[in-house]
């Protein structure tokens, strides 16, 4: 005889799987023709860091292999070479998709940029001039990661895994596509060599994410519009033998013989550490085109080069086999004028992500994570018109609102940035030191991330009512368009002193975060809003919008019968002490007497915010990006 019955609910495997959200809410139902292996609703052509990062979200947010296919020319991940930056931004976005471990606790931390110019003292040649942070901007990892892009590849991919038993399709190369609206329903085709056969594949939508040589891009009649400089830069992934004391700081040297950018990198297996260089190769045959004299350019050229900038310290590759990679290549910054291509009616169905739509030099340390942060930006919004969550197909060209303003910004900059640090530091190029250190300082919330701004659109609005107090938007005060900054909050269920943003996972919902004023134990706004919040999440998609409640010191202490009982219903783990561990209404700009309501999209950016009270505007905010039930 048993000593106890057991009995167990049929959902218990969820008990013992890692604590990811569910899909997202379908509204519209799945396509009969998905059953045919030669349509689907999403294409994705390239997996690098764009289309992996973009792939991998879709299928969090539900998309299965039936709905969901991406394809690579390349047999495997990234092996040598290319990005290595990872931003302090990106590496939030990483932390939000539970994926940051590695990175972090591996990449090689840079969070001081050291400035090396020529010395008064001819026996030192050059010196350091100055250190300073590598991010300025406030950020819940204050550095730049460096790590072969190879492993954020690889990080991505095998995530991958867990929602998609396929995967990336490889050896997979895309020949042709073009808009063929003979089928309504999936008017995107693509024509795919693999396996030595040739096959066509439909689509409701199609992501290129091939690169700079986009055949995506080339078939459907877009270009890149810019420039090249005619700076020629080698750079080399070495493990160098060194007496500089700066090897392991991110550096700026400028030298009477040139100039070199020092990125120290991660350690790799043998137990020694990568450095990566980029050399300014100098333009002495002046007769010859850029890319003449770049196809010149050999590994001992830039070896030599680095050795004569150096010239006052031992620099050389440590051992035989310490060279990974090299390459040479030309200053260019160029952008698509559009990122989506429209089907006769007018409806975005191809969208250009990564250096498919944007390229630039490599030295200010952006081309992989703006490429992802494309991927981040349209992948909640395309997933909500798959799901049929999306109120209008006006969702869709948001991404090209936002994204590319941000890519012809970071062209900009790049351009400023590029032709300061390749410049030669005497009188008549009019170009000095302090130009160079004020272009990394004032750019460096750009460079890092955390000052991207979108203007205002159908999902960033910047309403009549907006309490926020201040305009210091880099160190916090809300402002729509602008990433949340996170906040170190004490939650009131369990005291577990946590970083906001860990409420603010990638998972495709819309969050609200009601800010209380100091009434919040009385029967005053703060009660109504909150009241007036709970009644709204319910008429739309179940788990789609999700609550988070914050409060200010209050004049004595309460138990969860002091307040609205909606609280504990709808945020019971999700409600905090915005004062405890940091001023929360203070760096947010709020006024604790006052309140507020900020709406934050998907991807972390605030959408609206309001006074507390005003549910109409976010009621009339929502309505414009997600359908009712």
């Amino acid at each position: 005889m048993p000593v106890f019955t057991e009995s167990a609910s049929s959902t218990r495997d969820l008990r013992v799987l890692p604590s990811f959200a569910p899909p997202l809410p379908r509204l519209s139902s799945l396509h009969p023709d998905l059953v045919d292996e030669d349509k689907y609703e999403v294409v994705v052509v390239g997996a690098g860091p764009a289309g992996l990062m973009l792939t991998l979200l879709l299928a969090r947010y539900g998309l299965s292999d039936q709905s969901l296919l991406c394809l690579d020319a390349k047999p495997s991940t990234l092996k040598s070479g290319q990005a290595d930056g990872v931003q302090p931004r990106t590496l939030e976005v990483f932390k939000s998709l539970g994926l940051a471990d590695e990175i972090v606790n591996e990449a090689c931390q840079m969070w001081e940029f050291a400035f090396w110019n020529p010395s008064p003292d001819a026996k030192k040649i050059i010196e350091r001039t100055a250190v300073v942070p590598e991010v300025l901007a406030p950020a819940r990892y204050g550095f730049e990661g460096t790590i072969h892009q190879g492993r954020i590849e690889r990080i991505l991919d095998e995530d991958l895994g867990r929602y998609s038993k396929r995967g990336i399709r490889r050896d997979s190369r895309v020949v042709k596509v073009e808009i063929d609206e003979s089928d309504s329903a999936f008017p995107v085709v693509a024509e795919v060599e693999c396996g030595g056969e040739t096959r066509k594949i439909r689509s409701k939508y199609l992501i290129a994410a091939d690169g700079a040589h986009s055949v995506v891009r080339q078939c459907l009649g877009l270009r890149l519009e810019g420039e090249s400089l005619d700076h020629i830069w080698g750079v080399v992934d070495l493990v160098v033998d060194t007496d500089f004391p700066d090897i392991r700081r991110r550096c700026a040297v400028h030298s009477p013989r040139g100039s070199v950018m020092v990125i120290p990198r991660e350690r790799i297996s043998t137990g020694e550490y990568l450095t990566r260089l980029y050399v300014h190769v100098p333009d002495e045959d002046t007769e010859s085109n850029a890319r003449t004299r770049r196809g010149k350019v050999t590994l001992e050229a830039i070896l030599q080069q680095a050795t004569d900038v150096f010239r006052s310290y031992r620099f050389r590759p440590k051992t035989n086999g310490a060279i990974d990679w090299w390459a040479a290549y030309q200053i260019g910054q160029r952008v698509a004028r559009d990122f989506i291509v429209r089907d006769n009616a007018g409806r975005g169905r191809v969208f250009l992500a990564g250096d498919a739509c944007h390229t630039h030099s490599p030295k200010a340390g952006q081309g992989m994570n703006v490429s992802m942060m494309d991927s981040y930006n349209l992948a909640w919004k395309l997933g909500y018109a798959v799901h049929g969550l999306a109120s209008s197909s006006a969702l869709l060209d948001t991404y090209n609102d936002e994204r590319q303003i941000n890519a012809q910004n970071l062209i900009d900059f790049d351009r400023h940035f590029s032709t300061l640090f390749s410049g030669k530091e005497d009188a008549s190029s009019g170009l000095t030191p302090e130009q160079l250190h004020n272009a990394f300082t004032t750019g460096n919330g750009f460079t890092s991330g955390c000052g991207v701004e979108y203007g205002e659109n159908l999902i960033v609005q910047n309403g009549q009512n907006n309490p926020i107090q201040g305009d210091d938007y880099l160190f916090g005060i809300i402002k729509p368009g602008r990433r949340l900054l996170n906040v170190k909050v004490k939650r009131y269920a369990d005291g577990w002193r946590r970083d906001l943003h860990d409420d603010l996972l990638s998972t495709g919902r819309f969050r609200i975060i009601c800010l209380t004023s100091t009434d919040l134990l009385d029967d005053g706004v703060s009660s109504r809003t909150l009241l007036s919040i709970g009644k709204l999440i319910h008429e739309y998609p179940p788990s789609l919008i999700e609550e988070i409640v914050i409060h200010p010191h209050l004049q004595r202490e309460f138990e969860w019968s002091d307040i609205p009982e909606c609280v504990k219903q709808e945020a019971e783990m999700c409600f905090y002490s915005g004062y405890e561990l940091e001023d929360v209404y203070g760096i947010y700009g709020v006024d604790p007497e006052k309140g507020a309501i900020v709406v934050v999209r998907p991807d972390g950016v605030v959408g609206m915010v309001t006074e507390l009270g005003d549910i109409e505007a976010v009621y009339s905010y929502l309505a414009g990006c997600v359908s009712l039930i």
